[in-house]
């Protein structure tokens, strides 16, 4: 049975209201938790006596809760194995540099350092700036293209959706605590630029059914209409990704956790977004704006 999206739309707001101050409580209090690629770290540059490969790198950093390292091998003939190892990992003291490199040793087999070092956090402060300037690009092109293609009213709307699941995907990530590194921003970028094509989807629907509203209708009812018109093609399609974004985070290594996490939160989020707060913010807006012209219309002159 189909109900009214738009008459119970400050529930829906409600909702989201609870999703999010939980997260953005969690930001103020115990913000993020920044992977090296912001912070810095400590790079280690070693060539072991007999080539070696990630799985068995990572197992070694696992017993130092060092999982979530950056590991690359050096070109080799064997694509999965390599001598050469490059490892970043997050600032190291001296005794947790030295218990790492012992267990090497033990698990591996011996090694010559090529280079250790520390890295600060000055390009990670340059990164994460970046980011923040790319989002709100992001979000000052989609509004002009979009108020281009429909109306400036549309493009705001859907703006503030694509704000709404960005912080929910910062909030979560903040409550869990779970590390925040470059990939996590590409995620952020992905989830942008999926969450407002469903948006326009429904956008474009509102537009075409304006042009031909039925005897009667109100802007709420046809406003509903073209919600449900896109309601199958909104929940198939984000199945459809779901499943292969889940696929990823159960089935793919510990580099793409996080990364799918951020995509699986933002692109249920951004169906959430799309359907419940874009539609109706634009048409609490639109109905404000036709009040003020039909009360201009019919004021005394």
């Amino acid at each position: 049975m189909k109900f009214s999206i738009i008459g119970r739309r400050y529930w829906f707001f409600a909702l989201s209201l609870l999703i999010i101050l939980p997260g953005l409580f969690s930001i103020v209090t115990q913000g993020f938790n920044l992977g090296i690629d912001f912070t810095g770290g400590t790079l280690f540059d070693l060539k072991f006596a007999k080539p070696v490969t990630v799985s068995q790198v990572r197992d070694v950093l696992k017993d130092h809760k060092l999982e979530n390292s950056v590991i690359q091998l050096a070109a080799a003939e064997k694509t999965d194995a390599s001598p050469n190892v490059f490892i970043r990992t997050h600032v190291l003291s001296e005794t947790e540099r030295k218990a790492v490199m012992d267990d090497f040793t033990a698990k591996i087999g011996k090694y010559d350092i090529m280079r250790i070092e520390k890295v600060g956090a000055t390009i990670g402060s340059e990164m994460a700036r970046e980011a923040i300037i790319a989002l709100v690009l992001s979000w000052l092109v989609i509004i002009a293209y979009v108020s281009y293609r429909f109306e400036y009213r549309f493009g705001v709307s859907g703006i503030i959706a694509l704000i709404h699941d960005v912080f929910v995907v910062l909030g979560i990530f903040s409550i869990l605590q779970k590390e925040i590194d470059a990939s996590f921003v590409a995620a952020l970028l992905t989830i942008v630029g999926y969450s407002i094509n469903d948006t326009i989807v429904i956008f474009d629907r509102i537009r075409e059914n304006m042009k031909s509203m039925k005897k009667g209708e109100t802007l709420g009812e046809m406003v509903d209409r073209s919600i449900w018109q896109t309601m199958a093609r909104s929940i198939y399609t984000v199945l459809t990704v779901l499943f292969a974004t889940g696929a990823l985070f159960f089935l793919g290594g510990d580099t793409t956790k996080n990364f799918s996490l951020a995509l699986l939160i933002g692109f249920t989020s951004g169906m959430y977004s799309s359907i419940f707060n874009a539609s109706p913010i634009w048409f609490m807006w639109k109905e404000r704006d036709e009040r003020k012209r039909l009360a201009h219309r019919t004021r005394p002159a």
